[in-house]
């Protein structure tokens, strides 16, 4: 027999059968979906939560019957009445994390400035935004439009390339499904490597150049300590009342041949 499904707020639940009935703990925290010594916690105040207990007859998920026979036989397994309705998110804004949030106007004037053929809501739908919010941006009536920076969604964690690619795309073909309906000429989109430089692609080329300018400055500083070392042993040998050939000029081959 398949496990049932377990209430939709187990330990609230647990709580109220442990305050109204008499069940055995075995048979709540087998309803309930959690462990034995969970049930037996909350029974003896030791959880380190505190719930608010839930009552399962009035939300549909137990009968009164089965309770009683429940309490009549302490082995018995309680059978829910109704499961729980699975909970999902189909409507309004994508959820972003809190860390994330203050981004979000730098992603939408990146997307503003760079894609202008996205709607408003696809980009309230991509980046999890009032379509208010994006007007704002778009007239600079922002309240902080002064630090706001146009920063790639993608890099700001707002969104996935896939995520953005896909919108950009969607757009651009309404876009040219509109010009060609209303008779006006169709721009091409410039090919990846003929648009503007993403931001990826600036610091690949900045990371080059640092590591460029690191190993020249490194060739600079060997030179110049074999230059201090044949000094040093320059000046060594002419206190000692020797010669010491200079490194660049070759020796001499005059020999009496």
């Amino acid at each position: 027999m398949a496990q049932q499904a377990a209430p939709l707020m187990p330990h609230a639940t647990a709580t109220w059968l442990i305050d109204n009935t008499s069940l055995a703990f075995e048979q709540v925290a087998e309803f309930c979906g959690i462990h034995i010594l969970e049930v037996q916690a909350m029974a003896d105040d030791l959880a380190g939560s505190k719930y608010t207990g839930r009552d399962p007859v009035h939300a549909g998920e137990l009968t009164q019957e089965e309770i009683e026979k429940g309490q009549a036989d302490s082995s018995y397994s309680l059978v829910m009445q109704k499961a729980p309705l699975e909970v999902t998110r189909t409507k309004g804004p994508r959820y972003t994390p809190v860390s994330k949030r203050q981004d979000k106007p730098d992603g939408i004037a990146w997307v503003l400035r760079n894609h202008p053929e996205v709607s408003d809501a696809q980009i309230s739908k991509l980046i999890g935004t009032t379509r208010n919010t994006i007007n704002a941006i778009r007239d600079r009536s922002h309240w902080n439009i002064q630090n706001i920076q146009a920063k790639d969604p993608v890099t700001l964690g707002l969104c996935s390339q896939r995520e953005l690619d896909a919108v950009v795309a969607k757009a651009a073909k309404k876009a040219a499904k509109d010009a060609a309906a209303s008779g006006e000429p169709v721009e091409e989109a410039p090919a990846p490597d003929e648009g503007k430089q993403t931001d990826r692609e600036r610091l690949i080329e900045e990371l080059r150049a640092e590591r460029d300018a690191n190993e020249k400055a490194a060739a600079e500083a060997v030179q110049e300590a074999e230059a201090a070392e044949w000094l040093e042993n320059k000046r060594a040998a002419e206190a000692a009342g020797e010669t010491v050939e200079d490194p660049d000029t070759p020796p001499s081959t005059s020999g009496g041949f």
